[in-house]
């Protein structure tokens, strides 16, 4: 019996308009034979960025200098989510290490008023779950945005994250190309403090959160309300640190 979902993934047109950044080589099909010049059949090679050209699932082996998998990492089939819809704010004096003035910030207070205001048990459901934040504005020109200094997305402050982390989540999905500033001078804070590494630190400890997951430029439409949901997150099996990835919300039975 089918059920309804929503696809919360940008699905990559390597032909057409894509989200792009880091000023990364946008994502391109090469073609090696087509059908309609006389190919027995139509194959492609593929050429892409996971971390720079759409909706990706990334692990800890992205700040690690051991070379850990996200398909290793990635253990769970279905878990109980949060969606919240959070406008960032530009005046705020919560921390982060490489904030310029004007940047728009997910704070800490702004997460919690909102998470509060939700009819829904939410500590329950996020220790050991996933929380799904879409920001605002939010309008399908998301789909297809290039992000770069003159164009820069908003990112979680230091507060925001140890909040995050407190509440036990094991999987964190935004619609953005990173938790990060996309300009800290590569520190990779949030990163860092997400999966429990200290400043800097390249070595996964005892007390890193191995099987924790981050899933950045998603798209979440509109018409999906905020509120609890189960997340069925699926990825490409690639031996990576990050990978191509189709998040499904469903609703709660």
């Amino acid at each position: 019996m089918s059920e309804k979902f929503f696809d919360i993934s940008i699905p990559l047109d390597f032909r057409g308009q894509q989200p792009n950044a880091f000023g990364a080589e946008f994502a391109v099909a090469t073609t090696l034979g087509d059908t309609r010049e006389g190919s027995s059949v139509n194959f492609e090679r593929y050429s892409f960025s996971p971390h720079c050209s759409g909706t990706h699932t990334e692990c800890i082996g992205h700040i690690t200098r051991e070379r850990i998998s996200v398909r290793s990492c990635l253990d769970d089939v279905i878990v109980p989510a949060i969606l919240v819809t959070i406008e960032p704010e530009t005046d705020s004096s919560e921390a982060y290490a490489a904030k310029m003035s004007g940047d728009r910030l997910i704070t800490a207070v702004r997460l919690q008023g909102t998470l509060d205001a939700l009819n829904a048990d939410h500590k329950a459901i996020l220790k050991g779950g996933a929380l799904i934040v879409r920001t605002l504005p939010n309008d399908p020109g998301k789909m297809a945005a290039v992000y770069r200094d003159e164009n820069l997305p908003p990112y979680f402050t230091d507060d925001a994250i140890e909040l995050i982390v407190r509440f036990g989540v094991k999987h964190l999905l935004v619609d953005l190309p990173s938790i990060d500033r996309i300009d800290d001078g590569g520190r990779l804070s949030n990163h860092r403090k997400f999966w429990n590494m200290g400043s800097g630190c390249v070595k996964a400890g005892v007390d890193a959160r191995r099987n924790a997951t981050i899933t950045e430029l998603i798209y979440v439409s509109n018409d999906v309300p905020d509120g609890p949901y189960r997340l069925n997150l699926q990825i490409a099996p690639f031996e990576a640190d990050a990978t191509p990835s189709r998040p499904l919300l469903l609703p709660n039975e």
